[in-house]
This record gives structure tokens, sequence and C-alpha cells, in this order.
């Protein structure tokens, strides 16, 4: 069963939060993962690894440098959880 928004937000905001040590509150849908939220490409390789495995979908790595936002990974995971 896909995950709603929230579900999914909440999730990369733990993933995120064990990764960067960055508060869950933090991480909001329109929040810029290298401007707002200050992660280095290799933590982004982490978190899209980690994110992988807890929502069951495969990002590819050319899509990654597409995910700018919060959002834009929340969509990537749900559409992908639809497929």
């Amino acid at each position: 069963m896909a995950a709603t928004e929230q579900e999914i937000l909440a999730g990369l905001a733990e993933i995120i939060n064990e990764e960067t040590g960055l508060e869950p509150e933090a991480v909001e849908l329109d929040k810029s993962f290298t401007e707002d939220l200050d992660i280095d490409s290799l933590s982004m390789m982490t978190i899209v690894v980690n994110a992988e495995e807890k929502f069951d979908v495969k990002i590819p790595d050319e899509s990654v440098k597409d995910l700018k936002t919060v959002r834009d990974a929340v969509d990537f995971i749900k559409t992908a959880q639809a497929a």
C-alpha cells in the first residue's frame, strides 16, 4: 500500500534526522535540500538509499539531481509507489 504524503514526509524527516542530526520538524515540503537543509551530495546519497529501503522504491542516480526540494522527493516516492 502506498504511503500518504504525510507518511512519506515523516519518513524522510526521520532519515534526514539520522543522517544529519536535523530536527524532523525542520524538514518541510518547501525546503531545499542543499540551501535550506544544508545537505551535501554525500549525505543526499545516503538519504536516497535509506529512502529506497524504507519506501520500497528505486530512485535512479540520474533522478537524484532533480530532487531539489523535500516536496520533489515526496512526490517522486509517491509516484514510484503508485507505479
